[in-house]
């Protein structure tokens, strides 16, 4: 039977389970991709299963995120990840760097490999043929352990691509499409899979780009088949060896398709504050734009600084604008810098700053109260670059360039002639640091901020939860644990970082929990979108949040929920949610044995009124839950 690429890649790696979708199957992890602001937390959970290296084909940890030096909380947890790589035989990439995503697809991917990242944005490897996923760092470490990855078999979604893309658009403008389409949860339980005679003009670059924000449809994955402009991409870095050929079978069925004719797009803009707010940029007027960022991992490429660098070619950016330029590698900043590039964009006015997320994560960059931001950037939730009350547009690096000209939102058409993009210039820095062929001797180095993972109890028999916070829909991970110069650099110490959960919407939330615990959090639709971020679920656990309700929870965000012992149950009736209020108490009698009985339907009660709940977990999940999270379960394995 016709298999499509997806399929192909599941069953070469499936180690349990029917990859049938929505089955619950593990699958083996080649590579995995722990960077700084999940790596140390990942770091310490692997340490703490006793295992003296690492077990997959390649782990790569990078520091891309806690980059600010302002105390030594970040150049603690740097050296303390240095010498973890060193000793259990990581790959180890510095700050400066670059960005983990666009540095792994130059370095280490390869097409057919699955690759297991504690970062959402994991999904980027999709441009060179890689089964490449976001997860908790737990997942990770486990990965790194050698155990297998659990998850939803994913339906496949085929995204069909016809025509070429017309000058001044972008990849950028692809998936902005896709999400204007679909939503920021059309893409949940599904992989994306690329397909048709759109695809063979896509550079890798180009593929990466549109495979990264995947991520905000909430997909599993995104991947395009390896051909022709696979091989010249790994030629050009002196990876040709590494090479397969890797497409769907003709005649191969998706469980639905999509198609895009990439000649009809116009340039598009994703407004504030959601990615899938996408409307064409000829649409919205002069808004006034004071703050212009071109980088981040989906759109800081070699490519991308050209684009920016030949459209500004001759210009001045206008008065009044911050044109700000973050590389996604050294690499590319290099052959920027060869082919000229770097000298057009400071000569148009740029400021050009370090290999990094930055201003992706609220790392510096924060625009200005009342004033509005465009980026190249994957993400725009409320308040993310570091503002409250901000107002983020998303773009691609054309609509920059002709945004940064003209001082606001403007059509890059209006440009004039095509650019033609030079190839690469073949010069590519080194800073990355390989792993000792015996590193038992090192010594780990600990800084002050560095606490020991907290101990998580097992699930007691029965509950009685107070609801301490109501909450919508499309409650993101930024919502629940926020990024940011203040708080990033806590990831490694749990119990500080904990007194942020839910700051934003609640900044009374920590003591609430700690005072009436063991408590629960109601939620709407798409709970926990976004980030990949196990902090987002172990910090309202050592709280003592021992159940989250919603009408419907993120991917990843749920599978973190089970990794630390926090039970995800889904409203039977969402209209309940109507009247379940914060401060009322949830009682979840014989919840233990329920769920190791394996029962779908949860009896609880709140007010004196039933409260039907629905727990669709796998036995594994279930035993995770009992054992009061994935850590427990695992070490009592051992």
């Amino acid at each position: 039977m016709p298999q499509n690429l997806a399929q192909k890649i599941i069953a070469a790696h499936l180690r349990e389970g029917v990859a049938r979708p929505g089955q619950e199957i593990a699958l083996s992890i080649d590579q995995t991709l722990p960077q700084d602001a999940t790596g140390t937390l990942a770091a310490l959970e692997f340490e703490a299963l006793g295992l003296p290296r690492v077990r997959t084909e390649v782990s790569v940890s990078y520091v891309d995120h806690n980059l600010l030096q302002t105390d030594f909380k970040n150049p603690d947890d740097h050296r303390f990840l240095r010498s973890m790589a060193a000793r259990h035989g990581l790959w180890f990439s510095p700050p400066g760097n670059g960005i983990c995503h666009q540095l792994h697809l130059l370095n280490f991917g390869r097409p057919g490999a699955t690759l297991l990242g504690s970062d959402s944005h994991t999904p980027h490897g999709g441009g060179l043929a890689m089964l490449a996923m976001g997860a908790g760092g737990l997942d990770v470490a486990a990965a790194m352990a050698g155990y297998p990855f659990y998850l939803s078999c994913p339906a496949v979604l085929g995204v069909r691509l016809t025509g070429q893309l017309s000058p001044w658009i972008g990849p950028k403008d692809v998936i902005l499409e896709l999400l204007s389409r679909l939503s920021v949860k059309g893409g949940l339980g599904y992989v994306l899979e690329y397909f048709g005679p759109g695809v063979e003009a896509l550079s890798v670059t180009q593929r990466a780009a549109i495979c990264n924000m995947g991520a905000e449809l909430g997909a599993t994955a995104s991947l395009f088949p390896s051909d022709g402009q696979t091989l010249a991409f790994l030629e050009a870095q002196g990876r040709g060896q590494v090479y397969t050929p890797l497409a769907a079978d003709p005649g191969a069925a998706y469980d639905r398709i999509e198609e895009i004719d990439l000649a009809s797009l116009e340039p598009l803009v994703a407004c504030p504050s959601s990615p899938d707010q996408v409307r064409p940029v000829s649409e919205l007027g002069q808004v006034a734009v004071e703050q212009v960022i071109v980088g981040s991992c989906g759109g800081g490429a070699y490519e991308d600084l050209m684009t920016l660098a030949l459209a500004l070619k001759g210009r001045r950016i206008a008065p009044g604008v911050n044109l700000y330029v973050n590389p996604g590698s050294r690499q590319a900043l290099a052959q920027a810098a060869a082919a000229g590039g770097l000298m057009l964009l400071l000569e148009a006015g740029a400021s050009i700053f370090q290999a990094g997320c930055l201003g992706c994560i609220g790392m510096s960059q924060a625009p200005a109260t009342g004033t509005a931001s465009l980026r190249t950037f994957p993400r725009n939730f409320p308040g993310r670059s570091g503002t409250k009350d901000d107002a983020v547009y998303l773009c691609g690096p054309q609509v920059a360039a002709a945004t940064a000209l003209a001082g606001h939102l403007a059509d890059p058409r209006e440009l004039g002639q095509p650019l033609v993009i030079p190839p690469a210039p073949p010069v590519r820095p080194e800073a990355l640091v390989p792993p000792l062929a015996d590193g038992s001797g090192v010594e780990i180095l600990r800084g002050p901020n560095i606490a020991p993972f907290p101990q998580l109890e097992a699930l007691p028999e029965s509950l009685a939860c107070t609801v301490v916070l109501k909450v919508g829909d499309n409650i993101t991970t930024d919502h629940i644990m926020p990024a940011g110069s203040q708080i990033l650099p806590l990831r490694s110490n749990v119990p500080a970082i904990s007194r942020h959960v839910f700051a934003a919407l609640d900044p009374q939330f920590a003591s609430k929990a700690q005072d009436s615990a063991p408590v629960a959090v109601l939620g709407g639709e798409n709970y926990g979108q976004g980030s990949s971020r196990e902090h987002a679920a172990l910090a309202p656990r050592y709280l003592g949040v021992q159940v989250k309700i919603a009408k419907s929870f993120a991917r990843i965000h749920r599978a973190n929920l089970v990794n630390f012992g926090i039970v995800p149950l889904v409203l039977a009736n969402p209209a309940d949610y109507d009247w379940l209020e914060a401060g009322q108490t949830v009682e979840l009698p014989g919840l233990r044995q329920a769920i190791l009985e394996g029962r779908e339907e949860i009896a609880a009660t709140a007010q004196g009124r039933p409260l039907p709940l629905v727990l669709k977990a796998s036995p594994r999940e279930r035993r995770i839950l009992a054992a009061g999270g994935l850590l427990n379960l695992i070490k009592g394995s051992l």
